[in-house]
């Protein structure tokens, strides 16, 4: 009869659906998805989260000052918590994604913190961009109250993380990241463990360092082309066509050449940021950075002056007008 068969549809549909929100465990039973608990929706944290809603989890968030990405989750769903000592009592996982080291740890301590109330057994995930020390003395206080602490920094942009397309770079507890590395799956499309906690952080920073005197370079490049009157365009062909070539070079090409500062969706204050942590790193180490210090003065003198909110291929500018006065 049509309508049996209509029946039968709508619970296939249904089962599908559920089928899609399920993960496994090793001997193939379905197992129910973690609880997540999301502090700082920002561009990046904002679309994780979307991303989150999207895969079926429980997300509980907990933003700052700009409620853009914050409400677009709540009306997705995401409950929202008071404080974030609220969130971790929802949650069994809890991730941060926000700027500095400074804000996790107001996050994470204190009486309305994070380790307040978590969970026993329950992990914590920092993407951020965080200093290595901080991260061990954290995973510290995270274990003595029962949990886990991973950090996590990430590669690629917001539209990756729309799509589940984040590079992760995971370090930590191996039992806590084997426990969260599904729920990392469905973020990232390269999901690596580096090891000891902060051993993630110490990569990431390592790899800004690199990326950011590269683009600082390319910058300048452009800038001395003017300065010698070369074409940039030609400049850009002839560095291209050997070894040199890079995404990076292309980032800041297209803006130097194309007027296109968006290929690299990174403010400069955050690379000063980052590059300003790679060197408090080293000396921490007790080893002087030589190769960071021209590009840490650059992008610094750049965000103390106007161009803070610019993105880092936009440095052709700063160049530009440092030579030209």
């Amino acid at each position: 009869m049509p309508g049996q068969y209509e029946q039968s549809d709508c619970k296939a549909a249904r089962d599908r659906h559920k089928n899609e929100n399920q993960t496994y465990s090793r001997k193939g039973k379905p197992m129910s998805k973690p609880s997540i608990g999301f502090i700082g929706l920002g561009l990046m944290g904002g679309a994780m989260v979307s991303r989150l809603l999207d895969q079926g989890y429980s997300v509980t968030v907990l933003g700052n000052r700009d409620r853009t990405h914050l409400d677009a989750a709540i009306d997705r769903g995401a409950r929202e918590a008071q404080n974030a000592r609220e969130l971790a009592q929802a949650s069994d996982i809890v991730m941060l994604c926000m700027g500095t080291s400074e804000q996790v740890e107001g996050r994470m301590r204190g009486a309305d913190g994070v380790i307040a109330g978590l969970k026993p057994g329950a992990i914590v995930i920092d993407f951020g961009t965080s200093l290595p020390g901080s991260t061990r003395a954290l995973a510290e206080e995270v274990a003595a109250a029962g949990g886990s602490y991973l950090d996590a920094p990430l590669g690629r942009t917001p539209s990756h993380a729309l799509e589940g397309k984040l590079n992760i770079m995971t370090s930590g507890d191996k039992v806590a990241f084997d426990k969260a590395e599904p729920t990392l799956k469905d973020l990232g499309e390269n999901v690596f463990f580096l090891g000891p906690v902060g051993s993630g952080h110490t990569i990431k920073l390592i790899n800004n360092f690199f990326g950011m005197t590269v683009a600082n370079a390319m910058a300048e490049a452009f800038a001395m082309a003017d300065i010698t009157g070369v074409d940039r365009k030609q400049l850009y062909d002839v560095m291209a066509a050997g070894p040199l070539h890079s995404g990076m070079m292309d980032f800041v090409k297209a803006y130097g050449v194309e007027n296109d500062p968006n290929q690299l969706a990174f403010a400069i204050k955050n690379a000063a940021k980052d590059l300003g942590y790679y060197d408090r790193m080293a000396r921490e180490a007790g080893v002087t950075s030589v190769m960071s210090q021209g590009a840490l003065s650059a992008l610094n003198d750049a965000r103390d002056h106007g161009q803070a909110d610019d993105m880092v291929s936009q440095m052709v500018d700063y160049y530009v007008k440092r030579f030209n006065t």
